[in-house]
């Protein structure tokens, strides 16, 4: 076997994905970190194995612009944000740096149908540059996106997507919990949803993959999200206090429901679980016990992807695009 140099990566948002990302790689031979990019001031100059809690450092110190750090990198791992309009700019610097992107921004993830304009600003700017730029995770970029997709190799005809997602959030990072609402009033959650700062990020870009990949003829994604509420106190929480959220996409086809999502994603939830049904020929059911764990399972896929991206052609692509991912030993 071929001995090859490790592939260089920056690691641009050291949160707790960034930082899982961190720590995935410290793990593997093939692949090494090289520098940080953070704007907070109080991680200027450290070292990223530090920040990890890895007890040494990796040599890849923290800076806060990318012009200070990208030297030697191949990849840059962004994990900054779920909003496109947040991201954009940082991915553009990037590309135009020289750098491929895999990025765990959701609105990223098939960016195609709702953000056509900066799906087009990336794509034309990656093809420039000779780099590519995707946006993955467990979800989207998984669960109830790609794994209906590999589950539709045996269909001879796929009809119509049901895919319905249980997460218990109080075992989830301390972010997600805020994003879900976890602890307001009724009244507070859904002043968020009308501002855009809760909810599941990413879920029409679900629906929007799964639409254009199996062919499935939608003219039309909604989206709704209700609170889910605590029935009796919990940990930090209060019964009648909003434990998470009931969020769900649908992609309609002159009106009927073709592709249909619903995500439970509360504190305290009851049999959390990943349920997959195809209905067509034949018809194919799934379910995953447990649920896929998603802060783990996030890092992991952005790690096992970076080897699909520096093997596709320039430009923005998608998961379904890409040959899936699977772990290898680094």
């Amino acid at each position: 076997m071929s001995h090859t140099q490790p592939i260089r990566l920056l690691h641009y948002g050291l949160g707790p994905i960034g930082l899982g990302v961190v720590r995935q790689v410290a793990d593997r031979s093939d692949m090494v970190s090289v520098a940080g990019v953070d704007i907070r001031p109080e991680v200027a100059g450290k070292d990223v194995g530090e920040l990890a809690g890895l007890g040494r450092d990796l040599g890849a110190s923290v800076t806060a612009t990318v012009g200070e750090a990208v030297g030697g990198a191949q990849v840059a791992v962004v994990c900054t944000g779920s909003h496109l309009s947040d991201v954009e700019p940082q991915i553009m610097e990037l590309v135009q740096a020289g750098l491929n992107v895999i990025s765990t921004c959701e609105e990223l993830s098939y960016p195609f149908w709702h953000h056509p304009e900066e799906s087009r600003r990336i794509d034309d700017a990656a093809k420039r540059s000779g780099v590519t730029v995707l946006g993955t995770g467990v979800n989207p970029g998984f669960v109830m996106d790609l794994l209906p997709l590999i589950a539709s190799g045996v269909c001879l005809r796929v009809d119509s997507v049901y895919v319905r997602r249980v997460v218990d959030a109080g075992t989830r990072r301390g972010p997600l919990q805020a994003k879900v609402g976890a602890g307001m009033s009724v009244e507070e959650f859904r002043a968020g949803v009308q501002t855009g700062k809760l909810g599941h990020k990413g879920f029409v870009e679900s629906v929007a993959m799964i639409a254009d990949a199996l062919d499935l003829g939608v003219d039309t994604i909604s989206e709704n999200i209700q609170p889910k509420l605590l029935d009796r106190s919990f940990g930090p929480w209060r019964a009648g206090q909003v434990a998470g959220i009931d969020q769900t996409a649908t992609g309609l086809r002159q009106g009927e429901a073709v592709v249909s999502l619903r995500l439970l994603m509360y504190v305290n939830a009851d049999d959390p679980r990943d349920r997959i049904v195809l209905r067509g020929v034949p018809e194919v059911r799934w379910t995953l016990e447990g649920g896929t764990p998603g802060d783990q399972a996030t890092a992991a896929i952005t790690v096992n992807t970076i080897r699909r991206v520096l093997a596709a052609p320039p430009g923005l692509t998608s998961m379904k695009d890409l040959p899936p991912a699977h772990w290898a030993r680094g």
